[in-house]
């Protein structure tokens, strides 16, 4: 969850200025947290809020991200997931964009099993991008994040995410020049 947090922080301004190169400064006066790191708070505090005893996760889930959501409202969430924010009946929405898988990393880190992490994306996923797509790619990271925590290599955690999620057909390198932002878990959470 630090990485994801750090990550973002590095990477918010670029976030729709592809920088092409792997030469930038990591921390930079622009550089901000984003919803991605405030939804990452959210799920964790919700998680710990359960105390082990995941049953009602998914409620406070939703509690948790509508609180830090509306205390951080300029944090740059999609319209869609503004307006959830600020719904008095929260409902999914189907969406398939990346910010299921961006805020799923407390759920690799919390997990006991990884069948457990799998549980964990769902129920914190579902109150809002319940579309396919959007379970399945925050069901890969944090299935990857419980991977590496319980201590897989690179090697192991990428033949598992290609027997069960998605495809690596290609290298940074190669994908780095003709890369464009994508908001869809189909189209970015591969590339992470």
């Amino acid at each position: 969850m630090i990485g994801a947090i750090i990550g973002d922080i590095a990477g918010s301004r670029f976030e729709f200025h592809n920088k092409k190169t792997k030469d930038f400064e990591m921390f930079h006066y622009r550089c901000r947290p984003t919803d991605d790191s405030v939804m990452s708070l959210a799920v964790a505090q919700a998680i710990l809020a359960c105390g082990g005893d995941y049953s009602d996760l998914s409620d406070k889930a939703v509690v948790s991200m509508q609180t830090l959501g509306r205390k951080y409202s300029d944090a740059g969430y999609g319209r869609r997931f503004y307006d959830w924010l600020f719904t008095p009946d929260p409902q999914p929405y189907n969406s398939y964009g990346n910010g299921s898988a961006m805020r799923v990393s407390p759920c690799g880190f919390a997990a006991g099993s990884l069948d457990e992490a799998k549980t964990l994306s769902a129920l914190v996923t579902q109150v809002t991008h319940n579309h396919p797509e959007g379970m399945k790619g925050a069901e890969a990271v944090a299935a990857a994040i419980y991977l590496a925590k319980a201590g897989s290599g690179k090697d192991e955690i990428r033949r598992f995410i290609e027997d069960n999620y998605y495809t690596f057909d290609f290298t940074i390198d190669e994908l780095r020049p003709g890369y464009r932002f994508d908001v869809s878990c189909q189209g970015s959470v591969r590339f992470t």
